[in-house]
């Protein structure tokens, strides 16, 4: 069985959400699995240590989940157009892999929750697709032949998917946010597996 990593940052928990729907898709398809990692806050203080097993939701991502995994989904909340700054800080943190090429060839998707309609979902996808293209990853998006993407009113893009949380979170996930994941889970995986030979 293989891996595809679902690599994820979360405050109120809509992209921990979107993140489980990606992970459903994922298992859809014969000889993969999900495997579900966040990332710890990023502290004002200057070097402040987080626990190395966080008290609740997936355990933090290490350098070897992204080495063994075969794809990977990565997802956010907005920030201002951007990714959040914890999933940055990771990113930063990758030189080693890059030099490696441990990503290189591997399909790779995105996604994001914003609390506005139009507070940057396309503007946070792009953000994270530039570390996947510097390290070599194969970007897969959401095709219009997704009949969901044509009628969706709130979440969803080519880009990857989205959701509007609405601004203090309490707008769920509709059935085309929902759908949307799940394809884009099951596009990433299938392709995975095709890359796989």
């Amino acid at each position: 069985m293989s891996d595809i990593l679902v690599l994820y940052y979360s405050r109120r928990g809509a992209t921990a959400e979107m993140a489980q729907y990606i992970a459903r898709g994922i298992e859809e398809v014969a000889g993969v699995q999900a495997r579900l990692r966040s990332v710890p806050e990023v502290s004002p203080e200057c070097l402040a240590v987080a626990a190395t097993v966080p008290a609740q939701g997936a355990p933090y991502v290490t350098l070897e989940d992204l080495r063994e995994c075969i794809g990977v989904a990565v997802g956010s909340p907005t920030r201002f157009g951007n990714m959040a700054a914890p999933l940055k800080y990771f990113f930063d943190s990758t030189s080693a892999l890059w030099l490696q090429g441990g990503l290189a060839g591997k399909p790779a998707a995105v996604f994001t929750s914003t609390g506005a309609l139009h507070g940057g979902q396309e503007a946070t996808l792009l953000s994270m697709m530039l570390p996947l293209l510097h390290h070599g990853a194969l970007l897969v998006g959401i095709p219009f032949t997704e009949p969901e993407l044509n009628s969706t009113h709130s979440g969803g893009t080519p880009y990857g998917a989205s959701h509007w949380a609405g601004n203090d979170g309490e707008l769920p996930l509709s059935r085309d946010e929902k759908t949307l994941c799940r394809r884009l889970g099951r596009r990433l995986a299938e392709i995975a597996v095709r890359l796989q030979g």
